[in-house]
């Protein structure tokens, strides 16, 4: 065998061999990356309530939940995740009115960012991957998180909304938040029927954008969204929009909300909500104080925009600060929490019946 014959000899045997090598570690990462397989049922099982808790959490009104009913009740009911949005520029983030509603009493592990922790999520984030977060959510969870949108967030709310509802055929990919990649499919296993479905058409059981406006849309070149800003499809349960009276930021003033409103392209409902002309555009997600001091607590406790309206609270050195769409976005929270947790309680004792 001539020294040129053994060069090519092992020359194929160390390719061979690199060949099996890469091969094994492309099977191992395609493992490790791969999403896991979600067993039909497998939610709903893991609900660890007793019976007569489960009673006690579908005997409430969403509509009027007392501090005294969420402590002792719906503190103890699996709850949606919400998703903050902060800013273009987050010179305050969302943070603080996460750390508002966790004082109320929501459970602060359904607040944070499965990938690194925080409270605040960027805007700045394609909006059809925002829309694959949420689907990923839903087959582990059970609950389509809930979406709350300041500024620019609240643009990047109505887009997911928009693309949650896109029939066009187009697909939208589940998106991984721990990986924050791609999760190699476009469809999930629902965790109530146990059945395929497609991200497409998810509802998002309550959503809301804080002093969203046109003029920051024209500044950051979003011309796209200008003449979709403000259409509310079905693809969310309940969507309440919040203006400031005077924001030159966000390009509105007295009457925007009737002007230029939300507007639902089908059955969602719409509430578009003025706040005071004092209340201000970057500020406005500065609300843990109001958890912290037992009179405004308890007016937000007490509010509803149904019926009647509470006067404000009084009292020297009393600080209102951001007091009305706080109260309002704790009490849709609030309602939309029960809503979920009776429908997935609902759905468990469908699967338990079937199975009997």
């Amino acid at each position: 065998m001539t020294r040129c014959t053994r060069h090519a000899i092992w020359t194929a045997r160390a390719m061979l061999v690199t060949a099996v090598v890469w091969s094994g570690c492309a099977e191992l990462a395609a493992k490790e990356h791969a999403p896991a397989a979600i067993q039909a049922g497998a939610v709903l099982r893991g609900i660890a309530l007793d019976r007569a808790t489960e009673d006690r959490v579908l005997a409430l009104d969403p509509d009027h939940i007392s501090e005294r009913e969420l402590q002792a009740t719906l503190a103890l009911a699996p709850a949606p995740r919400i998703i903050h949005l902060q800013g273009s520029v987050p010179l305050v983030t969302m943070r603080p009115f996460a750390e508002f509603l966790i004082a109320m009493g929501y459970p602060p592990e359904r607040l944070r960012n499965p990938r690194d922790g925080a409270y605040s999520y960027s805007s700045f984030v394609d909006s059809r991957q925002l829309a694959g977060v949420l689907a990923w959510h839903y087959e582990r969870e059970g609950m389509v998180p809930m979406l709350v949108g300041h500024s620019r967030g609240g643009m990047l709310t109505t887009q997911v909304l928009q693309d949650l509802a896109d029939t066009s055929g187009d697909r939208i990919a589940v998106w991984n938040p721990l990986t924050d990649a791609h999760d190699g499919r476009f469809v999930i296993v629902d965790p109530l029927t146990g059945a395929a479905r497609t991200v497409v058409g998810l509802q998002v059981p309550y959503a809301t954008a804080l002093a969203t406006g046109s003029v920051m849309r024209v500044v950051l070149g979003e011309w796209g969204m200008l003449s979709r800003l403000r259409s509310v499809p079905d693809t969310v349960g309940e969507f309440t929009g919040f203006f400031i009276e005077w924001d030159p930021v966000a390009g509105t003033f007295p009457g925007s909300a009737n002007s230029n409103p939300y507007r639902p392209t089908g059955s969602a409902a719409v509430r578009n909500v003025t706040l005071p002309s004092d209340y201000g555009h970057v500020s406005l997600p500065l609300t843990t104080h109001l958890a912290a001091n037992p009179v405004t607590r308890t007016w937000i406790s007490r509010y509803s925009p149904r019926g009647e309206q509470l006067a404000l609270p009084n009292g020297d050195n009393l600080d209102l600060r951001n007091i009305l769409h706080a109260a309002d976005i704790w009490y849709s929270v609030k309602k939309h929490w029960c809503l979920e947790a009776q429908r997935l309680i609902r759905a468990k004792r469908r699967l338990v019946e079937t199975q009997n």
